[in-house]
């Protein structure tokens, strides 16, 4: 399994939180907002007993590079996207988000397909064009 591939789940009975750390740029919308849930320096560093269910959606439906998402663990209030549509959002002093499904093609006509939220890097550093990879915070980006 590759690093590409690594995912984990943390649940706290009612819902499952799933986290893809190659997905994570740092932004620490996580940290910031459910300090109580997560703990980098911790092990587990996610633990969503310590917010309400409601509380957890709230703050992964904020993390802007959709490396945090989640499924409740009744099947039938599953997440659903009600909005099809796609929706740009900038973030100040980091990425552009594309809210939607996305066929990427690179400059060998390859075809990549993102879901959900993709991070598009504005600041120019990332190693991982065109996707951030959250370099904009180590070169201080402001935009």
């Amino acid at each position: 399994m590759s690093k590409k591939d690594v995912v984990k789940e943390y649940s706290n009975g009612e819902l499952t939180v799933v986290w893809k750390p190659a997905k994570c740029f740092h932004a620490k919308v996580c940290i910031n907002m459910l300090p109580e849930v997560y703990d980098p320096k911790a092990k587990p560093w996610i633990k969503p007993n310590n917010a309400s269910t409601e509380a957890l959606k709230a703050q992964i439906d904020k993390c802007p590079s959709g490396a945090l998402s989640y499924y409740t663990n009744d099947a039938s209030e599953d997440k659903v996207d009600a909005s099809p549509e796609t929706k740009v959002e900038m973030l100040k002093n980091g990425p552009l988000l594309v809210y939607g499904t996305l066929n990427i093609s690179d400059l060998d006509g390859n075809i990549e397909t993102k879901e959900d939220k993709t991070a598009f890097c504005r600041c120019g550093h990332s190693n991982n064009k065109p996707y951030c990879d959250g370099s904009h915070a180590k070169s201080n980006f402001e935009g």
